[in-house]
C-alpha cells in the first residue's frame, strides 16, 4: 500500500485521469447525440452486448473458475441494480444538458463512500469515527452542491433530472457490491461478469420494444463501448501512477469539458449554478478521499460509467 505521503508519478497520474474523463465526456456526448430514437433499454442492451466483445479475453480465463458460496448472488444482485441505473442513465441522458448529468453524477462517489464505509467498515474506534464524521459532512456539503446543480423551487425538475438521480443511486449501490466482490474475485472478472448480467438483463426489455437500429446507430453505439472501455483503463492506470489525493481534484475538469461540450456541440448555456454545485461535489469528494487515505483504505474515485 502506498503511504498517504507518497505522490507516486503525479503528473502521469493526472494525464491518465485527464484521459479517463475525456474518454466519459466523450460517451455522454454521443449519448445525447443519439437522442430519444431508440428507447434507453435498447440503447444499453446494443451498447453491453457490443462491449462484451471487449472482454472476451477476460470470459475465456474465467472457464473452470470456482467462487465461495455467495459470490454469485451478488453477481445477480449487482446486475440487477446495474440494469435499472443504465436505463435511467441513458433516458436522462438524452434530456438533460450535459454539465448537469456531470455534476449530478459526482454525488455517486460521496454516497459510496458514506454508505460503503459504513457498511464495510472494520469497527468504530476512535480513527474510524472521526472518518465517518468527515464522510458525513462531505456528504452534506455534496447534498449542497447538488442542491445548487437542481434549484428545486426555483425551476421546474424534469422526469431526466430525477432519472439522473435514480441512476446515480443505483450505479453507487452496484459500486458497493463491487467493493465487497473485490475480496472474491480479479476485477477483470468482476467487469466481465456485470457485462454478461446486465447484457442479460437488459435484452427481454429491450426485446419488448425493439426499434429498427441503422448502421449509423449501431457504429455510434460500438464507439460509447469503446470509450467506456478506455475511460476504465485509463482510470485504472491513473491509480496505479498516483494516490487518489492527487488524481482526485483532476475529476473536476469532466465538468469544465461536459459544459464545454454542451455548449459547442448542443447550443446548451454554461450556467454558474452548475459549475459551482459541481466544485462544492467534488470539493466533498475530495475531503472523503482524504478520510480515506488517513484511514489507509482504498476508495472509489469517479463515477461508474454505464
Amino acid at each position: 500500500m502506498r503511504a498517504v505521503s507518497d505522490l507516486g508519478r503525479p503528473l502521469e497520474g493526472a494525464l491518465w485521469m485527464a484521459g479517463a474523463g475525456l474518454s466519459f465526456v466523450g460517451v455522454n456526448g454521443i449519448v445525447k447525440y443519439l437522442g430519444t430514437e431508440l428507447p434507453a433499454a435498447q440503447s444499453a442492451f446494443i451498447r453491453f452486448g457490443i462491449g462484451l466483445l471487449f472482454l472476451l479475453p477476460a470470459l475465456w480465463a474465467m472457464r473452470g473458475m470456482r467462487f465461495a458460496p455467495g459470490v454469485g448472488r451478488m453477481f445477480l444482485g449487482r446486475g440487477a441494480l446495474h440494469v435499472v441505473a443504465v436505463i435511467l442513465w441513458f433516458y436522462a441522458m438524452a434530456r438533460v444538458p450535459v454539465a448537469e448529468m456531470a455534476a449530478i453524477a459526482f454525488l455517486g462517489p460521496v454516497m459510496v463512500l458514506v454508505i460503503g464505509g459504513l457498511l464495510l467498515g472494520e469497527g468504530l474506534g476512535a480513527r474510524r469515527v472521526a472518518a465517518v464524521l468527515v464522510a458525513v459532512a462531505g456528504g452534506l456539503i455534496a447534498v449542497a452542491g447538488g442542491l445548487i446543480v437542481l434549484r428545486p423551487g426555483l425551476r421546474e425538475l424534469s422526469l431526466g433530472h430525477l432519472s439522473q438521480l435514480g441512476a446515480t443511486v443505483f450505479f453507487s449501490m452496484s459500486y458497493i457490491i463491487a467493493k465487497r466482490l473485490s475480496r472474491e474475485a480479479p476485477a477483470s472478472v468482476i467487469v466481465a461478469v456485470l457485462s454478461v448480467t446486465v447484457t442479460l438483463g437488459l435484452a427481454p426489455l429491450a426485446l419488448l420494444h425493439w426499434e429498427p437500429v441503422r448502421w449509423e446507430q449501431y457504429a455510434w453505439l460500438a464507439c460509447v463501448a469503446g470509450l467506456a472501455t478506455m475511460g476504465h483503463y485509463a482510470m485504472a492506470r491513473a491509480f496505479r501512477a498516483a494516490p487518489l489525493a492527487v488524481t482526485q481534484p483532476v475529476t473536476f475538469l469532466q465538468l469544465i469539458w461536459a459544459a464545454l461540450l454542451g455548449a459547442l456541440a448542443f447550443g446548451e448555456p454554461v450556467e454558474v449554478w452548475v459549475i459551482a454545485g459541481g466544485a462544492l461535489i467534488i470539493l466533498a469528494i475530495s475531503a472523503n478521499t482524504w478520510a480515506e487515505a488517513r484511514r489507509e483504505r482504498q476508495a472509489p474515485a469517479l463515477v461508474e460509467e454505464p
